[in-house]
């Protein structure tokens, strides 16, 4: 399921294209090793396999593939020998869309960048490197009583349902008030991230539902 969610997020962003997926960290060795992908996305809590374990294989076969750590991990020793394999982004659940959408992008263009050039200058670099950085600490706060991890749950019972799910249907599988489902919900409408179905029946007033935009 969660391998799912990643996928459908990751297919949302623009100049990426999923060759493949496994389940746990052997099959995502293997498959690193015959589709020689780019960019992969690990998860740390895998079966059979690990992430951090697969990262070590990885790099000890000498595969060249850049990765990406989603997990839920957040015990310093962990993101430390995460990092010191050759992480390029370590992020952390709950997450949101443009939280992975920011990684990606900029993954994409330090990518693009290298590729246009045999030489780069500091300031380039610099400019890639940072970026990240430098636009979290510019983005605007969410507003009053809404909180990112609350959203980025919202979001991710909206984008695993394959029909529009109405406020109190969010509200019932989050854990939290309809009103406050109703809120997160609004949000997400205005930010064009969901988009609104009306359901009409025959008695009583319409029914607002809920999708992926």
């Amino acid at each position: 399921m969660v391998r799912e969610v990643h996928r459908q997020f990751i297919e949302k962003i623009e100049g990426f294209l999923i060759i493949g997926t496994a389940s746990n960290g052997v099959e995502g060795i293997e498959l690193v090793r015959e589709l020689r992908p780019d960019l992969a996305i690990i998860d740390l809590y895998m079966p059979h396999l690990g992430g951090v374990e697969m990262l070590r294989g990885i790099r000890s076969k000498g595969l060249s593939v850049d990765v990406i750590a989603i997990t839920a991990a957040n015990d310093v020793d962990t993101i430390h020998q995460v990092l010191q394999q050759g992480a390029i982004d370590y992020i952390m659940k709950p997450f949101t869309f443009e939280r992975i959408k920011k990684s990606m992008e900029t993954y994409k263009e330090y990518r693009t960048k290298l590729a246009e050039k045999e030489s780069i200058l500091q300031t380039e670099l610099d400019e890639i490197i940072f970026k990240n950085s430098r636009e979290g600490s510019e983005e605007e706060s969410l507003p009053k009583g809404l909180n990112s991890n609350t959203l980025s749950k919202v979001l991710m019972f909206i984008s695993q349902q394959t029909t529009p799910v109405s406020a109190e249907e969010v509200a019932e599988n989050i854990g939290i008030a309809r009103i406050t489902a109703r809120r997160y919900l609004d949000y997400l409408e205005k930010e064009g991230k969901v988009k609104l179905h009306i359901q009409y029946g025959g008695v009583g007033r319409p029914v607002n539902r809920y999708a992926m935009n």
